[in-house]
């Protein structure tokens, strides 16, 4: 099957002289040639995302027209072509190609785009789609992954992510596009002529950094703490660095060695500030200034990381759940007038901390799905119905959303907020470490990790597969000593208890996603990545030290992972 896809290509008398190329190069690699072929690049519920290169299961200016050409179709299908696409894309190869491309597919059918003049964090065309008032959105990129990656995320006319009814129905209209290699894109000067490619620029970043002063919970408080930025050679440096300035912090220093835009991410393992090695350069530099705060988002600018100096003057960089715990805490404690019906929005695989913080303010806490384009359906749900007030939204994998201007995760506004955080308890005389202290003696030691195992390909793809039905078909009753109190499967929203066996329903969409609930506030989950070749499993603990949160949480990771490796 996959030799017709790669003969078909092969002989396309049109195809692209740098993909024609490439696919000379590989000719004779059987292997390589089956693995950019044996299927389309899947369109999922978040877009689409892949190595670059020649075939049918990479990311090509023909898989991009095939991804454009379904949401023209979805655009016109809800009527609302006249109001067009914003499109927005980040530093990696190819990525303003790939917008022009999608801004030709669209135009042919008489769709209107808008795209930015330069690269753009993914955040700020959330805003855009809403600020211009456009019928979806569009931004071109893989986020942290390698620079062999690319991709194209999908926005809906609220400036989230599709939901799954509206996924469902752009994902059909995508799969409906038999042959990419013929679909039809309009003239780029023709469409600039005709007002159906207009550039977008300064007046759109001027409108979001003004809505980003809402950020600031205590505009009085004083600002003197020193910060060291990185944007990981991606999009956020000047929204982050002016948006800092205009909220009243001063000291302010760019890692400059990682400041431009760098498709390689030249200085980092991986551009994620997940990881700790890509704090390497601020902590040389944070070291050598004696910063307060070092601060990184990853290319596209939608995650955050933090790292804090500890009381031995070594930085320490905070997880997810550190960071949201902590700026979730500050708003609800500092902000006047918590509305009765006020709600913090956080994942299943996110820490339980959220909850019991937010419990302790008297706001409610709502479980969504893996992805932020469930916390952006829940808030256009409640502007919809009144009954909840969005106060804050977070996940795990260091992704934050303090104001509903925009619908995705937003790490400007994230490192707004917490330098605003480190600056407040900087003024006592404590780091955001003492702070987190304080919250843990208050609420209890919650402790998190993630096990993330890449298996790439086809045999990858079917490996994990059969992990998941392993964990799923096994009656497991006990992990790392602690009894597994009942098992929810989001593929069936359906959570047991194992006790007495006794099934009720999960108020979720349906999801690839297991989690296994223990004794004594203990739990993990495990769920395949929808946009990279991995399977993750997350686990989290609460005790009342926190030594003996980190003996339980090894104990729990290292049961899993025996299971894990007798499978793989």
């Amino acid at each position: 099957m996959w030799k017709n896809e790669y003969n078909r290509w092969k002989e396309f008398g049109q195809l692209d002289e740098k993909l024609s190329n490439q696919l000379a190069e590989i000719d004779s690699d059987e292997q390589s040639l089956e693995d950019a072929f044996y299927k389309n690049l899947e369109f999922g519920t978040g877009g689409m995302r892949g190595k670059l290169g020649p075939g049918t299961n990479r990311m090509n200016i023909y898989t991009i027209r095939r991804a454009a050409e379904g949401l023209a179709s979805y655009v016109n299908d809800r009527g609302l072509s006249n109001r067009g696409v914003a499109i927005a894309y980040d530093s990696r190869y190819m990525s303003k190609e790939f917008a022009v491309e999608t801004a030709r597919v669209l135009g042919h059918h008489g769709i209107p785009s808008y795209v930015f003049t330069s690269l753009r964090p993914t955040p700020e065309l959330s805003f855009a789609v809403r600020y211009l008032q456009t019928a979806a959105g569009v931004v071109i990129t893989a986020s942290h992954n390698p620079p062999e990656y690319n991709g194209f995320k999908a926005y809906n006319e609220d400036g989230g992510q599709l939901p799954p009814k509206q996924a469902e129905s752009m994902i059909s209209f995508v799969n409906k596009v038999e042959d990419e290699l013929n679909v039809e894109a309009a003239d780029k000067e023709e469409l600039e002529k005709n007002g159906l490619l207009n550039w977008v620029d300064e007046k759109v970043d001027n409108a979001y950094l003004e809505k980003l002063k809402s950020v600031t919970v205590q505009p009085d408080i004083e600002k003197n703490i020193s910060l060291v930025f990185t944007p990981l050679h991606g999009t956020a440096r000047d929204l982050v660095e002016k948006g800092l300035m205009q909220s009243g912090f001063s000291s302010i220093h760019i890692v400059e060695e990682q400041a431009q835009p760098d498709p390689e991410f030249s200085t980092v393992e991986s551009p994620n500030p997940e990881e700790h090695q890509a704090f390497a350069m601020a902590i040389d530099q944070g070291n050598a200034i004696g910063a307060d705060l070092l601060l990184a988002t990853d290319p596209d600018a939608d995650r955050m990381g933090v790292a804090v100096p500890d009381e031995n003057g070594e930085f320490k960089v905070l997880t997810g759940n550190q960071t949201g715990a902590l700026m979730l805490d500050y708003i609800l404690e500092h902000t006047p007038n918590l509305p009765d019906n006020g709600q913090l929005i956080k994942t299943i695989v996110t820490s339980e901390f959220g909850r019991v913080i937010a419990n302790h303010h008297n706001v409610s806490t709502l479980d969504v799905l893996t992805g932020f384009k469930f916390i952006g359906e829940k808030i256009r749900e409640y502007e919809q119905t009144g009954d909840h007030k969005f106060l804050f939204g977070y996940e795990e994998s260091y992704g934050y959303l303090v104001k509903d201007f925009a619908r995705d995760k937003d790490a400007v506004q994230a490192c707004v907020l917490i330098a605003e955080v480190g600056a407040y308890y900087k003024n006592q005389g404590k780091t955001l470490l003492d702070a987190l202290d304080e919250l843990y003696q208050k609420h209890g030691y919650f402790l998190e990790d993630l096990l993330s195992v890449k298996l790439d390909g086809k045999s990858g793809a079917e490996k994990i597969k059969q992990i998941m039905d392993d964990f799923r078909e096994a009656d497991i009753k006990e992990v790392g000593g602690k009894k597994v109190v009942a098992v929810e499967d989001y593929a069936t929203t359906e959570r047991r208890y194992v006790e007495d066996g006794t099934v009720e329903e999960i108020d979720l969409p349906t999801s690839n996603v297991l989690k296994f609930i223990l004794e004594d506030d203990c739990w993990f989950c495990l769920r395949p990545s929808g946009t990279e070749p991995k399977i993750k499993f997350y686990f989290g603990v609460k005790t009342s030290s926190m030594t003996d949160s980190e003996k339980l949480l090894e104990s729990l990771k290292s049961t899993v992972n025996e299971r894990l490796h007798a499978l793989i």
